[in-house]
């Protein structure tokens, strides 16, 4: 019974990320469906532009900006959403919404995981700057069709619709992205093809919430955290001990690579200190 606990510690303290992820991600959506006896659902609206606890507007800010180029007059609440927003994604590193907030992340991990327990080989390689073209795409047809260009086929939007109101239609787009991902290209939607994803990348570039190697060489080699980085380019200099930060703005600070890593290597804290160059690499010194 003894050995049998310590294995579900164990366990729980290998994927205390995820699972720390996962519940936030769960209750992010919650708090838009669910209403609480005598207080009633915190968030109203959807991740596009909402109001929580009543009082605090949230705008995403690449909505606002499709909404400044279609030429739609802009709310004071919709400015102020999108300020709030956009501050806390450049400060942290605009990827955390990704892999923390995001709802079709969890779909796309689903069907990785599948993926990998079905050993599925084929893989149809996509080049990354996919996602900032279609980013620049939806952009332009904002302007040309005078809407919001994206939104119309977004499936962060589609996803929480589908919780209220089921259509064939919905279930149908959504199917098609997990299968896309789970036989067709190997994390090709998140990896490669959204342009939400790229739009923070470039927001949260120079992000201060980072990866981090304790020391320079703590690293084992043995390459376990890229085998599960959802991004594994970003972690290379740290496993090549060229680098003790990482700095690609692709990271979404998932923690995928925290729950691997078995030597205790690696951390994620928020990096205030400025850049120094070791080994010609950009890093930060602890």
């Amino acid at each position: 019974m003894a050995g049998l606990f310590r294995r579900m510690v164990s366990g729980l303290k290998s994927r205390r990320w995820l699972l720390i992820r996962r519940t936030l991600q769960i209750l992010i959506v919650l708090a838009f469906v669910v209403d609480i006896p005598e207080v009633g659902r915190i968030a109203h609206g959807n991740l596009s532009s909402s109001l929580w606890f009543w009082n605090v507007p949230l705008t995403d800010p690449f909505v606002l900006l499709q909404s400044l180029l279609a030429g739609a007059p802009l709310a004071k609440t919709a400015l102020i959403g999108a300020a709030i927003v956009a501050g806390f994604y450049a400060f942290f590193g605009g990827r955390i919404y990704c892999s923390w907030v995001c709802p079709i992340n969890m779909l796309t991990d689903a069907a990785h995981w599948l993926r990998q327990k079905l050993k599925i080989k084929g893989n149809l390689t996509l080049s990354r700057e996919l996602r900032s073209v279609l980013l620049v795409m939806a952009l332009v047809l904002s302007v040309v069709t005078g809407t919001l260009a994206w939104e119309m086929i977004n499936p962060i939007t589609l996803f929480q619709r589908e919780l209220m109101w089921t259509s064939a239609a919905g279930v149908t787009f959504l199917a098609a992205l997990f299968l896309f991902d789970f036989l067709v290209s190997r994390r090709g939607w998140c990896g490669h093809l959204c342009p939400v994803g790229a739009f923070y990348k470039w927001l949260g570039r120079y992000g201060r919430l980072r990866i981090t190697a304790l020391k320079i060489d703590a690293c084992s080699g043995c390459s376990d955290c890229i085998k599960v980085c959802p991004e594994p380019h970003v972690l290379a200099p740290l496993v090549a001990q060229k680098a003790m930060t990482v700095t690609d703005s692709d990271c979404t600070r998932c923690g995928a690579c925290l729950d691997k890593c078995n030597s205790g290597a690696l951390a994620m804290k928020l990096d205030m200190h400025r850049g120094v160059s070791f080994r010609g690499i950009p890093i930060v010194k602890s």
